[in-house]
C-alpha cells in the first residue's frame, strides 16, 4: 500500500509502497497525485529507473517537453542531466527559482532523480508559495494582485547559474521572456500562490523601475522565510516531483565534488488561464 509520511510543516512527504519502474495503476496513479497536490513535492527512496521507464512514468503524469537551454541525453532528448563538475563554479539552479519562467508556457511539474551524489551536501530546499502569498498583509495581498511581471531568461543570476551546463551542451539557445501574473492561480487547487522569483524575475510591468526593485527585492527575501521551506537530503536513486506552479527550490552549493542528476519537466498552460479543480477525494 502507498504510505507518506510528512517531512515539514511547510510542505514535502515521502512517499513508500510503489515501484516507479512499473506501470501505476488507476488506484495508484490518482492517490500518487492527490499526494502530490497535497504536499507540492513528494520523494521516492530508492527508485532504479532507467530513461526509459522514467520517460514512461512521466509520460503517465503529463507531457514531458524539452528544455530550451541545455541538449538532452542521446536517444531521450527530453531528459537533461543536471550536474555540477569538480572544477565547475556553481551549480545548476543555484538560485531560489521556479524551473523555466520565462516560457509563455512554463512546465507544470518538474522530476529529479539522483543519479550521483557528494559524499557531504548537495541538498535541495523547496519553498511553499502558496504561504508566502498567505502570509502578506491584506494590502500588499490586494497591490500585488492583478499585476504582471517580466521572467527573462538572460537575467545574470540566471545565466550564472547554467553557464557550465550550457557551455558543454552544444545546443543552439535563444532569449526568452514572458509576462506572468505575480499572483498566480494554481488551474488545478484554486488556490493562489505568490509567482515571482530572483533567478527569472526582472520586474514588475505596472510599476517604475525603483517601485518594481523594492517590491521584488522585498518578495525574493520573503519567500526565504523558514516556516515556508523543508530540506532534502538526497541519496542515490532518490526521486523527487514537484509541482513548478506553487513550488520554488534552490541547489545548495555547499559541496566541492560532483553532484549529478536527470531531469524531465512536464508541459504547463499559461500562468492565468482558467481553473480546473482537481476533483475531491471521497469520503468513506
Amino acid at each position: 500500500m502507498i504510505a507518506a509520511r510528512r517531512i515539514s510543516g511547510a510542505l514535502g512527504a515521502e512517499i513508500s509502497g510503489v515501484d516507479l519502474s512499473r506501470p501505476l495503476s488507476k488506484a495508484d496513479f490518482a492517490e500518487i497525485k492527490r499526494l502530490w497536490l497535497e504536499h507540492l513535492v513528494i520523494f521516492f527512496r530508492d527508485q532504479q529507473l532507467d530513461e526509459r521507464q522514467y520517460m514512461a512514468f512521466a509520460g503517465q503524469f503529463g507531457e514531458p517537453v524539452e528544455y530550451p537551454m541545455v541538449r538532452g541525453l542521446a536517444g531521450f532528448p527530453k531528459i537533461i542531466e543536471v550536474k555540477k563538475l569538480e572544477h565547475e563554479r556553481v551549480p545548476f539552479g543555484g538560485i531560489w527559482h521556479t524551473d523555466t519562467a520565462y516560457l509563455e508556457r512554463p512546465p507544470m511539474a518538474s522530476m529529479l532523480i539522483a543519479r550521483e551524489i557528494p559524499p557531504v551536501g548537495g541538498d535541495t530546499l523547496f519553498a511553499n508559495m502558496y504561504l508566502a502569498f498567505d502570509s502578506l498583509s491584506p494590502g500588499l495581498k490586494k497591490l500585488l494582485e492583478g499585476l504582471k511581471a517580466v521572467n527573462a531568461s538572460t537575467k545574470a543570476d540566471a545565466s550564472m547559474t547554467r553557464e557550465d551546463a550550457m557551455k558543454n551542451s552544444g545546443k543552439e539557445t535563444k532569449n526568452y521572456s514572458a509576462e506572468h501574473p505575480v499572483v498566480r492561480t494554481h488551474p488545478e487547487t484554486g488556490r493562489k500562490a505568490l509567482y515571482v522569483n530572483e533567478c527569472f524575475t526582472s520586474r514588475i510591468v505596472e510599476l517604475d523601475r525603483l517601485e518594481s526593485r523594492a517590491v521584488l527585492d522585498f518578495l525574493f527575501r520573503h519567500v526565504e522565510r523558514p516556516d515556508f521551506i523543508m530540506r532534502w537530503k538526497w541519496s542515490v536513486n532518490d526521486f523527487a516531483f514537484w509541482d513548478n506552479r506553487a513550488v520554488q527550490h534552490y541547489a545548495v552549493p555547499d559541496y566541492q565534488t560532483s553532484r549529478r542528476m536527470s531531469r524531465v519537466v512536464l508541459a504547463g498552460e499559461k500562468p492565468g488561464s482558467p481553473t480546473r479543480l482537481a476533483p475531491r477525494r471521497k469520503q468513506s
